[in-house]
Parts: structure tokens; C-alpha cells; sequence
């Protein structure tokens, strides 16, 4: 199910996983807290077929990634994903389709604005959003925490007893389509580390800093790269749902952006709906229809 076979590249000194696959105008799919290249699987071949060069990649301390040594930031991810696409040379050339699911939304938005004449289109699918975000204790304090809470989950031996188990319950809570569909020797491999528990951690720990980077972004840098924001709704009328419908649709008026539901599915949309999600990918940077 891996699709192509995956290499490294090495990029700021951390060795990074990368998938490229297929030919023509480039996406790069960049996975939510936590998750690996391989969830990307059934979209990434959907796209493949359709004429595009896919790029899936792994953050420091996700997939099979090294570790990550500092704190990531949206405007250091997107630098990432601009250095990894150097990288591949021809392969991440021309402006490219971005796609951030969940936490990796805010590092689409980034790339957007921080290297418009690279992006063709942004896609956020079932993105992070905060319409106020704020950081309540200094981010030292809460990266001295991750880290120590990731070295004492690790010396507990906690991510090789529990780590594929928790990531079970994770995706089937996520999805309205079933459990994990993952290979369960890449699930063992990535998620009995203690580096992906790490990197996991370290990365939730800077979310507030990230929300805030993005609205700060918003007004520093803007942009007519086209976004379109695609979220997951798992059907009927439960206020939960429902408030997460308005305000991702409150993201999409913010940016100019088209909206779109994916129903039903639930936050790993791209497991519940890859077609879906595939077409609004190659749809992102066509002109759009002036609104009646």
C-alpha cells in the first residue's frame, strides 16, 4: 500500500522521508499531528493517475523522519517544504499545489503567503483554526514540557507497549469509514518509536504560537494565491458538528476562499472521501466561476 518506494533528503540537518510519484504539475501533501506519509496513500494515487506529481513528506519526528531538534513554527515549515522541493530538484519544480490537513493547514497557509510565486493553489483540508488565538504560558515553558514528558513516555517504554494501539483508536475516532487501513508493519515501525511520540508532543506544544504566526502572516503578507477550504462533517445536527462547519466556512470568507463539506467523514477526510478530496485538489488553482 506504501505506493512508490520513499527516500531521504536531507534538509536543515534532519533527514526527511519523502514519497514522489507520478508526472505533470506538482502537489505536496503534508499530514495532520501525529500522522505518516502512508495516509495519504489513497489520495496520492488518485492524483498519480490523474496526471500530477505527488510529494508526500514526513515532519522531524513523524513517519520515518529523524528526530526533530527544535520546535517547528508555520513559517519554518513552510521554509521546509520550499528547501525539501529545492531538494528534489526537477521533481518539486513550478509552482506547486500545497495541501495541510489539520495542524499542517496553518503550514499551507504559510507557504502560500511566504512564497506565492511557488504555490499554484492552497488546499486546507479540515484545518486547524483560531479566530483568536493566544499563548497562555511562554513557549518555553511548554516545549520544557514536551520534552519531558516525551523523554519520560519513552524511558516507560509506552510508545513500543501502546504506540500502534493508540494510533487505532485515534483514526477509527477520526474517520466515519472504518479503522485503520495503514499496513500494520509501517503502523509498528513509525508509532513504537519514541521519536514520533516526541515529535508529536513538541509540535502540539507550539500550536498556539503556530495560529498566531498564520493571523500575523494574514496581515504582513497578502496574497492572491486561490485557497480552498474543504471540510469534513459526519452528517446530521449535532451542535459540535455544526459549530465546526461554521467556522471552517468562516476560514474559507476570510481567505477568499471555496468551501466545500465532504460528507459524510470525519476529520481524516482523506481516508473517509479520497476522491473527494483528489478533485478539489486538481480543481484548486482553476479559474473559479464568478458567483451569480
Amino acid at each position: 500500500m506504501s505506493g512508490a518506494a520513499g527516500r531521504f533528503v536531507r534538509v536543515d540537518g534532519v533527514p526527511l522521508h519523502v514519497v514522489v510519484e507520478g508526472s505533470g504539475p506538482v502537489c505536496v501533501l503534508a499530514a495532520g499531528l501525529a500522522m505518516a506519509w502512508f495516509d495519504w496513500e489513497p489520495v496520492a494515487r488518485l492524483l498519480a493517475a490523474r496526471g500530477r506529481t505527488v510529494v508526500r513528506f514526513d515532519r522531524p519526528g513523524h513517519g520515518l523522519s529523524g528526530p526533530a531538534a527544535e520546535p517547528p513554527g508555520a513559517a519554518g515549515e513552510a521554509h521546509r517544504i520550499a528547501a525539501l522541493l529545492d531538494a528534489l530538484g526537477p521533481a518539486g519544480s513550478g509552482p506547486v499545489t500545497v495541501v495541510g490537513h489539520s495542524i499542517a493547514g496553518f503550514h499551507a497557509e504559510a507557504f502560500a503567503r511566504l512564497y506565492p510565486e511557488r504555490t499554484a493553489a492552497a488546499v486546507l483540508l479540515d484545518s486547524s483554526v483560531e479566530e483568536d488565538p493566544r499563548t497562555l504560558l511562554p513557549a518555553a515553558w511548554r516545549t520544557g514540557a514536551a520534552r519531558a514528558v516525551g523523554r519520560a513516555v519513552t524511558a516507560a517504554g509506552l510508545p513500543a507497549a501502546l504506540g500502534p494501539a493508540a494510533r487505532a483508536l485515534v483514526v477509527r475516532a477520526s474517520r466515519t469509514g472504518g479503522g485503520d487501513p495503514a499496513p500494520r508493519d509501517l503502523v509498528r515501525r513509525c508509532y513504537r518509536t519514541g521519536r514520533v511520540w516526541r515529535g508529536a508532543l513538541l509540535e502540539n506544544s507550539r500550536y498556539p504560537d503556530m495560529a498566531a504566526e498564520v493571523a500575523a502572516l494574514r496581515e504582513t503578507r497578502p496574497t492572491a494565491v486561490p485557497f480552498t477550504v474543504l471540510v469534513g462533517h459526519p452528517g446530521g445536527a449535532g451542535r459540535g458538528a455544526l459549530r465546526w462547519l461554521a467556522r471552517q466556512e468562516a476560514l474559507a470568507e476570510r481567505l477568499g476562499a471555496r468551501f466545500e463539506v465532504a460528507e459524510p467523514a470525519g476529520h481524516l477526510v482523506m481516508l473517509d472521501r479520497p476522491h473527494q478530496v483528489a478533485r478539489a485538489v486538481l480543481e484548486a488553482a482553476r479559474p473559479r466561476q464568478p458567483r451569480a
